[in-house]
């Protein structure tokens, strides 16, 4: 089972998912949506792809493009594509 929480709301939790380059990435379906809101913001990986992000905001406070995902990934990171990850402060643990 892992788990993302952050301000003490859980995120995301799960007992399916993926770890690549020591991030875990959580299946859209173990996520609690009312925590994200697009951000507009996007990174390029040479392996994995272009990346997308997600503001994370609870109680009222905002960690900007604290969650990312690859909406489409190129070949070698299909077991990601669409999957949500954390950094910038969120806890996740396995």
């Amino acid at each position: 089972m892992a788990k993302a929480s952050w301000k003490g709301a859980t995120l995301a939790e799960g007992d399916k998912f993926e770890v690549v380059e020591g991030n875990i990435y959580f299946p859209v379906s173990a996520i609690n949506r009312e925590y994200f809101s697009a951000s507009e913001t996007h990174t390029v990986c040479p392996w994995k792809g272009e990346a997308s992000y997600y503001h994370i905001e609870v109680d009222g406070e905002i960690n900007r493009d604290a969650a990312w995902y690859y909406p489409e990934t190129k070949d070698a990171a299909k077991n990601i594509e669409g999957k949500v990850a954390f950094w910038r402060g969120v806890e996740v643990s396995e």
